[in-house]
């Protein structure tokens, strides 16, 4: 039996433009301690299975509606369904024939939910490059981040942007600039380039496990938000605008510009929304230890720079006296990939 397996990675954005499809630049990274796999392989139909993470049974109603309001109604099947439509309908727009061979997908995930590390989008990246190996399909590298995003945007109407799906493709430290898209095949990209992952000063991922949420709860008002107000607009072009001194930081090893540079990324996206106290308080615990700090992503997570090894240590000394919700880890950036086409 011929089985195929993928995965994909949370991801972290380090700096950069929040909402980056408005011509922003970003720079992020991949996390592989928190990661989506996806295996497929052939069946006598076409058959997606539960994940383990799917609860769909509860000791309680009261259970329930505590699961309902931190997660939403839907779950990582429906995620799995849409890639696969979004897969064929491309193929057909493309006059990519597929074969009649049938599969079983099935999907499992330990990352985080609702704290803003993309774990929707993992599971669509995972599914698409399972795909189109099943089918011996070739997709441009540049091109599979805008059709995950579909899946999300279009298909699912999950406002989202592009920089989660870009570094979940081609993996490691990935700087992107979409200030000038450009279009293959109906879908649009930016400029995306691999940093080196060695060159970065220790670097720590805290979240909270008890301030879960979805990134639409935060990117649908806020694009409302921005296309009303030019001041809005103006200060989203300011955090892009940290982007280029940010990447000549990191390849300098500048370590002290780049965290003045993150730290000031949160202090901008802060004009943006009002900040939630909880999130408040773990910047405000990370940057008394001297930390850099600003948001991983549009949920309960954190992220920023270290001095060195001993401020990470007295950073999760702090970080767990504050709360016992609260998580610290030191991700093991992997370089990132060419991939296939």
């Amino acid at each position: 039996m011929n089985i195929v397996r993928h995965r994909a990675f949370a991801r972290a954005g380090l700096i950069g433009n929040p909402t980056d499809g408005y011509g922003g630049k970003t720079i992020a990274f991949t996390i592989p301690e928190f990661v989506a796999s996806v295996v497929i392989y052939p069946w006598e139909r076409l058959e997606i299975l539960w994940s383990r993470e799917e609860q769909n049974r509860f000791d309680s109603i009261d259970e329930l509606v505590n699961d309902v309001n931190q997660y939403g109604y839907y779950g990582g099947v429906r995620l799995v369904k849409a890639t696969i439509k979004r897969f064929a309908d491309y193929c057909r727009a493309q006059q990519k024939p597929l074969h009649a061979k049938c599969f079983s997908i099935r999907y499992e995930t330990n990352i985080p939910r609702g704290v803003g590390l993309s774990g929707s989008s993992a599971i669509i990246t995972a599914t698409l490059k399972c795909l189109m190996e099943f089918y011996a399909v070739s997709i441009p590298q540049t091109v599979q981040p805008s059709l995950v995003r579909a899946v999300e945007n279009d298909d699912l109407q999950i406002a989202c942007g592009y920089q989660d799906r870009v570094v979940q493709t081609y993996e490691g430290l990935v700087y992107m600039d979409f200030s000038e898209m450009q279009t293959d095949q109906g879908y649009q990209f930016g400029v995306y380039e691999h940093l080196d992952e060695r060159l970065l000063p220790p670097v720590y991922l805290a979240y909270d496990l008890a301030a879960a949420k979805t990134s639409a709860s935060v990117h649908g008002p806020l694009r409302t938000r921005v296309e009303d107000n030019a001041r809005l607009l103006d200060t989203m072009h300011r955090i892009a605008a940290l982007v280029p001194p940010a990447r000549l930081a990191i390849e300098t090893r500048d370590a002290d510009e780049l965290h003045q540079l993150v730290d000031r990324n949160f202090d901008l996206r802060s004009e943006l929304y009002a900040i939630q106290p909880h999130h408040l308080r773990m910047i405000a615990a990370a940057r008394r230890v001297g930390a850099s700090a600003k948001f991983a992503g549009s949920g309960g997570a954190i992220v920023g720079t270290c001095a060195d090894d001993a401020m990470y240590a007295e950073l999760v000394a702090h970080m767990h006296s504050e709360s016992e919700h609260w998580r610290v880890i030191q991700p093991r950036i992997a370089p990132g990939h060419p991939g296939k086409t």
